[in-house]
């Protein structure tokens, strides 16, 4: 081992986290300038490390690295370690990771120009890079969870970044309440795997999982669960959470309040990829057991289809974006399921950079449209911002993944694998992921030839006033046109250079890694897969190249239902655009379903948020008012009150009712005894 690499490892990890101090603590007595350059550089020295890092694992033979930086402490002869484990799909991971968040950084100078909280936010982007990076390097359970819970900490502060906005506070304390819900499960797996294995350090649980697949626990009295079975579908409820999979994806779409560079960061290659990142790391516990993974893949298939089809009717541009981060999200899960663990991670890397692109490309629209969001307050803008337009036009097709696009690449064969797969629930799961493509398609070219395409649905007006749209029209003919008070034009070149930075590899990422990454042995030990669910292996056989696989789309159904989604967004929003509205109208039951996303923040309102708020008030009027005040402090005091009445009347202050009593116990005393 290159005695460097530990010292590496700990500068990848520590310095976003020097810089975020640097800009959090001295923000009051630094220079705007200096807050985005020492978190940028800091970001970037990250980067440029661990190209360092795969570099040396790609091409100088380098293995995997278990390295323990100290000892955090001994309890029962269980050791709590900080440490690094480095393996290929641990490179793979800090180098997509550390190149989206300095694109982001980048991309922040421009986008948070006149925000005063400048330099808090640069603060904030790097202390989360670092979160991401402690997570991912992670060599232990312990370490990891520390990870997990600093990412939905600083998430929570960026989403409610905008603070003076009630809208924001909301969507930051939902995201931290449901992430608490998945990390309440994640927690408890965490302490099974603790219980049965004796070690919380990756190297020793993984050593020891084979020995837990005959073992059982009995959750109620008489059902006895495999104990492998158990662990790994409370880890994945921790990853429902963090990876936002149905039904715990409430809190991913309301992330969109806040600033666009976190809506990036958040929704590409960190916080919600942590759980897929994990499933993937744990993987040789999830083969142990066939029902978590179907647990795994129909949840997957369900968030996949169904959150798409939420795309549909959403008219912010960003929540657009958000609800194709849930449905690739979905696609990435359902890899997970069909044991094809290097697809999904395959699919997570490309999904990275096309989908961070189109966020800081609708970024880019948002800075042009004056902070305007309403896709039906747009239009005609691809003649006022060409970068913008051709690269969220990379990013979309890659998203929709035609032939040739980063996203094809991965997402076709997540499609192959699903199919091949003969674990439970997988025939649903592969209707899910080929009806997805139609929807994904339609959703996403309906943003944007609404954004880009059609009639200009603004007004250049001097001095005219910004108005937000509203929600609960089915088109853009029932919404007034938007006022702008200069006509919009291209972002400046801190904008629009990391576009053309993500837009690159969205074209050629997938020509150039497939081959290595999915069929070339990338991953070799760093993911485990049982002889008996090897789905690559028989795909392996049928790969021929890029280009051939290119060539071999025009025989998938994947292609035509692509195409067949960007003509149907064509026809309703460029050809005939009044009839979404009459189509919103005659299916008024299923758009109300789709508008409403499928009723799920309404039912949480009413029997978890309600059904809270009930408890809560049973307990105060009926525990505490009651109960402690009503019986136990003031019942007892009414209860001394009766008693001292009733005994005060025996205390007249005669004489001779003293002595009448004495001689009437006199009496009784000398009766017991006789009878005795």
């Amino acid at each position: 081992m290159n005695p460097a690499m530990p010292t590496i490892f700990l500068i990848i990890v520590l310095a976003p986290l020097a810089a975020a101090i640097i800009a959090g603590i001295f923000m009051r007595f630094i220079p705007r300038p200096v807050s985005h350059w020492v978190t940028t550089l800091g970001v970037a020295l990250s980067f440029v490390l661990s190209v360092y890092v795969l570099w040396q694992m790609l091409y100088k033979g380098m293995g995997n690295l278990n390295v323990t930086v100290y000892n955090w402490g001994v309890v029962d002869n269980v050791q709590f370690q900080v440490g690094f484990l480095m393996d290929r799909l641990t490179a793979l991971m800090i180098t997509v990771v550390s190149f989206v968040s300095l694109m982001v950084h980048v991309y922040t100078i421009g986008y948070m120009a006149d925000d005063p909280g400048y330099k808090r936010f640069f603060s904030y982007i790097a202390l989360f890079t670092f979160s991401m990076l402690m997570l991912v390097m992670a060599n232990n359970f312990l370490q990891l969870f520390f990870g997990w819970e600093a990412v939905g900490l600083v998430s929570y502060l960026l989403i409610g970044f905008w603070y003076t906005r009630p809208t924001a506070i909301y969507a930051g304390l939902k995201a931290f309440l449901v992430n608490r819900v998945g990390d309440f499960g994640f927690l408890l797996g965490i302490a099974l795997v603790l219980t049965y294995t004796g070690s919380v350090n990756y190297a020793a649980v993984f050593a020891y999982a084979p020995q837990l697949a005959g073992q059982h626990i009995q959750l109620f009295p008489g059902l006895a669960w495999s104990v492998p079975t158990v662990i790994c579908i409370l880890l994945f409820v921790g990853a429902m959470g963090k990876s936002a999979q149905v039904p715990l994806h409430v809190w991913l779409p309301d992330s969109m309040e806040g600033p666009t560079p976190i809506s990036a960061l958040i929704h590409a290659a960190t916080m919600v990829t942590a759980g897929i990142f994990m499933v993937a790391r744990m993987s040789p516990l999830f083969e142990l057991s066939d029902t978590a993974l179907s647990v795994v893949m129909i949840i997957g298939a369900i968030t996949a289809f169904f959150m798409g089809l939420v795309g549909i009717v959403q008219n912010d541009i960003k929540r657009v974006i958000a609800y194709s981060t849930l449905s690739q999200l979905g696609y990435m899960a359902v890899a997970l399921g069909a044991s094809a663990y290097a697809a999904g991670i395959f699919h997570l890397m490309t999904h990275a950079f096309f989908k961070a692109l189109l966020f800081l490309a609708a970024g880019s629209v948002i800075i042009a449209m004056h902070h305007e969001q309403d896709m039906r307050r747009m239009g005609g803008l691809r003649k006022y911002m060409p970068i913008t337009y051709v690269t969220f036009l990379i990013g979309s097709l890659a998203l929709i993944a035609f032939p040739g696009f980063a996203g094809f690449f991965s997402k076709d064969t997540i499609i192959a694998a699903v199919h091949d797969s003969r674990r439970a629930g997988a025939g649903f799961a592969y209707w899910c992921v080929l009806l997805g493509v139609f929807v994904t398609a339609l959703y996403t070219f309906r943003m944007f030839f609404m954004t880009f395409h059609g009639k200009e649905r603004f007004v250049v007006e001097p001095g005219g006033k910004h108005d937000h749209g509203h929600e609960d029209h089915a088109s853009e003919e029932h919404l007034a046109p938007g006022h702008l008070v200069h006509p919009p034009k291209e972002s400046p070149w801190v904008v629009t250079v990391p576009l053309i930075l993500l837009a690159i590899p969205s074209l050629f990422i997938g020509w150039l890694t497939i081959q290595p990454v999915l069929y070339g042995g990338f991953f070799g030990s760093s993911i485990y897969v049982a002889p008996s669910h090897h789905v690559m292996q028989r795909l392996t056989g049928e790969f021929h190249g890029a280009a051939s696989m290119v060539k071999e789309s025009v025989t998938s159904p994947a292609l035509y239902l692509a195409l067949a989604g960007v003509f149907v967004a064509w026809f309703f929003y460029l050809y005939a655009p009044r009839l979404p509205a009459l189509l919103a109208q005659k299916l008024s039951t299923f758009y109300q379903l789709l508008f409403h996303k499928f009723y799920f923040d309404e039912i949480y309102a009413f029997f978890i948020a309600g059904g809270t708020r009930g408890l809560g008030n049973a307990l105060w009027k009926g525990g505490d008012g009651a109960v402690i005040d009503g019986v136990l402090v003031n019942g007892s005091a009414r209860a001394v009150g009766w008693l001292s009445g009733i005994l005060r009347r025996g205390q007249s202050g005669y004489l001779y009712h003293y002595a009448f009593a004495m001689i009437v116990g006199l009496c009784l005393l000398l009766g017991w005894l006789l009878l005795r």
